[in-house]
């Protein structure tokens, strides 16, 4: 009943995607913590609603460590595109699809266009300038480590760990062998002064690109 009020003065809605995968000494759940939070934060102010995190995404690389859940891309592609029909249907006729994991991004050539906006809030060009200017990161290191990110009684490694060489082609059980912990490298983690910042510009975006939807 409110989103039924809500549409008879805006047509405008949030759909975080993530993906249930390790992310070495952080949550299984990291992407989607991510990426519904962000979406959240952006969208609070503007008296936008968020629709709960899609928790699933394409991963098959991590399915070696359990609980890492992959779907396949037809399969990915296809469950959008009937949530899309499904909003479009109610009449929400702009949706900024939010999404939290590398492996879902291909989907946006398939489900993006008139209505639809796609954004990887981790991957903007800002926010690959505030990164790099920390000292650039990649997948479960400190780039992923913020304070709703972290286990409680899990203590990170300290120093840093050698970057490793990611391919494409591994299969699971090869991504297993050469990642170990599951990090790809870099520092485990910042001062949360430097996360808080990064995570400020990216709400930011988020709003942004809410407001011109």
């Amino acid at each position: 009943m409110q989103l039924e009020e809500y549409l008879e003065r805006d047509d405008r809605i949030v759909l975080p995607l993530g993906s249930t995968e390790q992310h070495a000494y952080l949550s299984l759940a990291t992407d989607n913590l991510l990426a519904e939070r962000v979406s959240v934060e952006a969208a609070e102010p503007l008296g936008l609603p968020v629709l709960p995190v899609l928790a699933y995404g394409v991963t098959p690389r991590f399915t070696a460590y359990p609980g890492s859940l992959s779907v396949d891309p037809e399969t990915y592609v296809a469950l959008l595109r009937e949530l899309l029909g499904s909003l479009g249907g109610q009449g929400f006729r702009r949706v900024l699809i939010v999404n939290g994991h590398g492996g879902n991004s291909f989907a946006a050539e398939h489900v993006a266009g008139v209505g639809v906006r796609w954004h990887d809030w981790w991957s903007s060009p800002r926010q690959r300038e505030l990164i790099e200017a920390l000292g650039d990161g990649s997948h479960a290191s400190w780039i992923e480590n913020f304070p709703w990110t972290r286990l409680p009684g899990v203590d990170l490694p300290g120093g840093e760990k050698p970057l490793i060489a990611v391919s494409a082609g591994w299969t699971p059980a090869e991504a297993r062998a050469a990642l170990g912990d599951g990090a790809f490298g870099g520092v485990y983690e910042r001062p949360d002064g430097d996360m808080q910042g990064l995570w400020d510009a990216a709400v930011a975006e988020v709003r942004t690109l809410l407001e011109r939807l």
